[in-house]
């Protein structure tokens, strides 16, 4: 079923308030779907289908769905052309998009089949590879995209191009899942979740056995994974306290 309305941008800022100057709490990509909550001269409050995220995002960034046959494919490569008669428009990996029988997108901008496809297998191995696409990304608060990510966005990004729905922030994420209960009973593949001072969720990343994990905190990196938490070899310290693991693979 389409969504009534979509994003017409490469990413739309999210912004907790409706001004310029408000924080980012998320972003929506390209062609994403959207409910219209409230609008205003400048700024609509909506709601997002992917995860049920509400914020204020520029007029000019949405627009409403056409009637027509479309189905749902994603961004698999690193970042994918779409162009018109006028202009192309670059949308990043893992964004979603409603294409017709002649691969046209909802706006008639075209694809190159190359770079989109349904979601990919949903194997372990599979995911730490496309999580470790994203490498040197930069740290984006709010961010989900290849252009700038957040620790829970980089999870919720890679796990929906793998067919896993995840919520968007990491304390939500953290709720779904089964228990791993031992440090060495984790496999590659599972969420690791992380606290601070107050015992509040605040960081995830991702498990790629060995102790490793892949996570976003400064740049998309890779560092060291034990029961005590992540291990920052450049820093020679830990810089984030294990809270506890999940699987949902």
């Amino acid at each position: 079923m389409n969504p009534p309305y979509v994003i017409q941008v490469a990413v739309a800022p999210v912004r907790q308030e409706p001004s310029d100057r408000a924080e980012q709490i998320t972003q929506f990509l390209y062609s994403e779907g959207i409910e219209l909550l409230e609008r205003r001269e400048k700024w609509s409050l909506v709601r997002s289908q992917l995860d049920g995220y509400e914020g204020w995002i520029d007029n000019k960034q949405y627009r409403g769905m056409p009637k027509g046959q479309f189905s749902v494919q994603y961004v698999r490569s690193r970042q994918a052309a779409l162009a018109n008669e006028k202009d192309v428009l670059w949308v990043p990996h893992g964004a979603t998009l409603w294409l017709d029988a002649q691969g046209r997108s909802f706006d008639g901008r075209q694809v190159e089949p190359a770079d989109v496809g349904t979601a990919l297998e949903g194997d372990a191995g599979s995911l730490l590879e496309s999580a470790r696409s994203y490498l040197n990304t930069p740290y984006l608060w709010g961010g989900r995209s290849i252009w700038g990510i957040d620790c829970s966005g980089f999870m919720q990004q890679i796990f929906r191009l793998h067919g896993k729905e995840l919520p968007r922030d990491a304390y939500q994420q953290a709720t779904i899942g089964a228990d791993v209960l031992l440090m060495g009973e984790a496999q590659p593949g599972d969420l690791a979740f992380f606290d601070n001072s107050e015992g509040r969720i605040t960081h995830v990343g991702l498990y790629l056995g060995d102790g490793r994990i892949i996570h976003a905190s400064g740049r998309v990196r890779i560092d060291k994974l034990d029961h005590f938490g992540i291990y920052n070899q450049e820093e020679a310290r830990y810089t984030h306290n294990l809270r506890l693991l999940k699987r949902v693979l």
